[in-house]
């Protein structure tokens, strides 16, 4: 594929958000309709051309190669819960019906471990009082914000925890909280998320025993067979999957459910096949507009099969022709750093 070609199939969107996610309320991402289906590129603003060529490569393997084929129709997910005050929380939870897990953003900048603590409480409450039949299962992400010792502080206060996600920036201190969380009887695991995607090596956080879960992302980590191929991997490390959105569009999140859909089946001791992690790919709610209508979430679940985009909603959705120019010039960098390759 050449670079004109890419450019002539790209449409520049610009997504109107619920709430604040990441600093930003609109979010903006380049979408190619490739001969295979649709593909995305909408790295966030901040990365230039050598990390955001994982993101091209990611697009163009969607939009002119296609999914591997699936071994599961469905994807459980979870709700994300952004760093808003415990009095916004139930309002962002009523958007996911029947869902049983929950990550909720912590360690925001300007933010303090109270109004984390708050937050938690009121995923809690909320889950109690409309889910009573489900036990709220709770996972934090810090996106590498606390030191050590906060980390620590953290999961004390918020216990129990499915997971607490990059609580700090570096894979050593991962494994220093991981370890001082052993050593303190505090039964809570660790995920590692930029530590993979923001690495050269993702397998170094499985050699020094810095995590017990692997959060993995088609669209940084290079495309759904690339992200099949880290999983398989670390699996084989004795780490856990979760695969997760990079507050990707309606495109994009057709990447995340197709790399859960295609991942191999594992069984237990009773030849039952083990249901994937809870995924990280129904912030769709998030938005206020999509590039596709709303993929019906049943029970916690959502349908796997990967969709179009509407061609009536990207037109409507269509970013200004200032922002068009810049995402292209983007493609270009990040396209001649993939060739050099």
């Amino acid at each position: 594929m050449q670079i004109d070609d890419i450019l002539d199939r790209a449409h520049v969107v610009a997504l109107p958000m619920a709430v604040k996610f990441r600093g930003i309320t609109t979010r903006e991402a380049l979408l190619i309709d490739g001969p295979a289906g649709w593909g995305e590129f909408s790295p966030f603003l901040e990365y230039g051309p050598e990390e955001s060529a994982h993101w091209l490569a990611a697009g163009l393997e969607a939009a002119y190669e296609g999914f591997p084929e699936p071994v599961r129709d469905t994807v459980e997910v979870n709700g994300t819960i952004p760093a808003v005050a415990a009095e916004e929380v139930p309002e962002v939870m009523s958007r996911y019906p029947g869902v049983r897990t929950w990550k909720v953003k912590v360690a925001e900048p300007g933010q303090s471990l109270e109004e984390d603590i708050a937050r938690v409480k009121a995923v809690r409450e909320y889950a109690a009082v409309h889910t009573p039949n489900l036990v709220a299962n709770i996972r934090i992400d810090a996106n590498g914000g606390w030191s050590v010792e906060e980390a620590i502080a953290a999961a004390k206060e918020m216990m129990p925890l499915d997971y607490m996600e990059q609580p700090c920036r570096t894979t050593e201190e991962l494994a220093q909280v991981r370890q001082q969380l052993m050593r303190n009887g505090l039964f809570v695991r660790v995920a590692a998320d930029e530590s993979i995607r923001k690495v050269e090596d993702p397998y170094r956080v499985a050699e020094l025993q810095a995590a017990d879960v692997a959060i993995v992302k088609p669209a940084p980590l290079g495309g759904v067979r690339k992200t099949l191929e880290i999983a398989q991997n670390l699996r084989a490390r004795h780490m856990d999957i979760t695969v997760a959105s990079a507050l990707d569009t309606a495109v994009g999140i057709s990447m995340g459910l197709a790399t859960v859909a295609a991942l191999p089946k594992i069984y237990d001791d009773e030849d039952i096949d083990v249901v994937p992690a809870a995924a990280g790919l129904a912030t769709g709610s998030l938005f206020v507009e999509d590039v596709a209508a709303p993929r019906t979430l049943v029970d916690g679940s959502l349908p796997a099969a990967p969709v179009a985009a509407d061609p009536d909603r990207v037109a409507a959705l269509a970013a200004s022709p200032e922002r068009r120019d810049w995402w292209f010039e983007r493609v270009r960098a990040s396209y001649e750093f993939l060739k050099s390759k």
